[in-house]
């Protein structure tokens, strides 16, 4: 691994606690912090007392108490701040599908439990870049911020929304530690795709079900609307700014040996339509008079909202008995490719890998989009394991250095960056 971007002192702080990192990522597994309920006080408070250093400024925001935030920043050379952020909570688990602690176990070099990929391994790297920085008396050259949130997993206003909402909180650039690896490829996550989330209900009339043709079927009637959807809507080709060309090939180039060129293609090209929650009937010899979906539509990033909700409605328009009761969404947002905080990022990486480094977009999204959309040129990074959310998580030691290594590397880098730009 290359630390030659690396402040000396940082360097061989990093190097000498290894094991510090390792048993910084347990601790913070070891704290249940599933959302719902998100209860992150005591994950906070162990952070407050771990990063409690002379050089650092730890603040506490919260509007709900059961769910406070922590800010920790180190003042550096220049007159700009460089964010990393990561989220405390984690998604629910049920303990007896685990043949692991879902509240960390050290296994080789292995370390399971819920959060350990999705986030708390990248907290943890993070807490050590800081106190790498903080110990060894080095001055980072911008001033570095460390965004320890909660109520991310949920979407909740607790979190984020709280910072940007209730104080000055407004880096110049931010860097979310989500893992953005998979299966032996790289990558820094530079857009996501919006999303249009509707619910259809649809009305019909009741009838025996041995007389099905005296009645109509709302199921039918509300499936074959989903069915219109797809085949007319589904198939129109975004309208994408060009700035997002270079985005989607290389988002296509990462996604092509899961998926395929043809379908990764279609993925970014052509609205994605999912259909979640079907509803519907009463018994099953009674022809359904009501029924209900909930379907979710993304967005490549560039996309105008406004023009896909109109041709949303164009394709219902006219269907007997179907009607939109509810629409939300969010619209996408990327960080154009030559940004500093991008190319910063990539370097990075590059640090601890030999492999390509893809400047991708998401295919969901998350905290970066809310920071993009508030101006914070932003991106996702982070090494870790393709286990979010599922039964055993877990994270490895070596993804563990990466993080630390390209965290502590990215101070140097961004500002290099920053100096070419101007």
């Amino acid at each position: 691994m290359d630390t030659s971007d690396l402040p000396t002192a940082v360097a061989e702080s990093l190097s000498a606690n290894r094991t510090e990192l390792f048993e910084f990522t347990e601790e913070l597994v070891g704290y249940d912090t599933q959302n719902p309920p998100g209860r992150t006080v005591d994950i906070v408070e162990w952070l407050e007392t771990t990063l409690d250093e002379s050089a650092l400024s730890v603040e506490r925001f919260e509007v709900d108490p059961e769910k406070p935030n922590l800010i920790a920043t180190l003042p550096g050379q220049a007159d700009h701040t460089l964010c990393f952020n990561g989220h405390l909570d984690t998604v629910p688990f049920e303990e007896r599908d685990w043949s692991h602690d879902p509240l960390g176990e050290r296994s080789g070099e292995r370390i399971y439990g819920r959060g350990t990929t999705d986030m708390k391994g990248a907290v943890a790297a993070m807490a050590q870049v800081a106190l790498a920085y903080a110990r060894s008396g080095t001055e980072p050259p911008v001033t570095l911020q460390f965004a320890f949130v909660s109520d991310e997993e949920t979407g909740g206003d607790a979190g984020l929304t709280t910072l940007l909402e209730t104080t000055d909180f407004d880096p110049d650039a931010c860097v979310v530690g989500e893992t953005t690896s998979r299966n032996g490829r790289y990558s820094v996550s530079v857009a996501d795709r919006g999303n249009i989330w509707l619910t259809l209900e649809a009305s019909g009339s009741a009838a025996h079900g041995s007389r099905p043709m005296i009645g109509e079927n709302a199921i039918d009637r509300l499936t074959d609307a989903i069915g219109q959807l797809r085949s007319e809507f589904g198939q129109r080709e975004l309208s994408i700014d060009a700035s997002m060309d270079g985005i989607i090939e290389e988002s296509v180039d990462f996604y092509e040996p899961e998926a395929g060129a043809e379908a990764t293609q279609s993925l970014y090209r052509y609205p994605t339509i999912n259909l979640g929650i079907l509803e519907g009937g009463k018994a099953i010899n009674t022809v359904p008079a009501s029924a209900c979906a909930r379907v979710d539509i993304r967005l490549t990033a560039g996309v105008d909202t406004r023009e896909a909700l109109s041709g949303i409605r164009d394709c219902l328009t006219g269907m007997d008995g179907i009607e939109i009761i509810d629409i939300s969404w969010t619209r996408g947002s990327y960080e154009p490719l030559g940004s500093s905080i991008v190319e910063a990022s990539a370097k990075a990486a590059e640090h601890v890998v030999d492999e390509q480094i893809y400047r991708r977009s998401a295919t969901g999204g998350g905290d970066a989009k809310v920071l993009r959309h508030e101006g914070i040129p932003t991106v996702e990074f982070g090494f870790g394991t393709q286990t979010a959310h599922g039964t055993d998580e877990y994270t490895t030691t070596e993804a563990l250095v990466r993080n630390a290594i390209s965290y502590a590397a990215l101070p140097v880098l961004y500002e290099h960056s920053r100096s070419v730009d101007r």
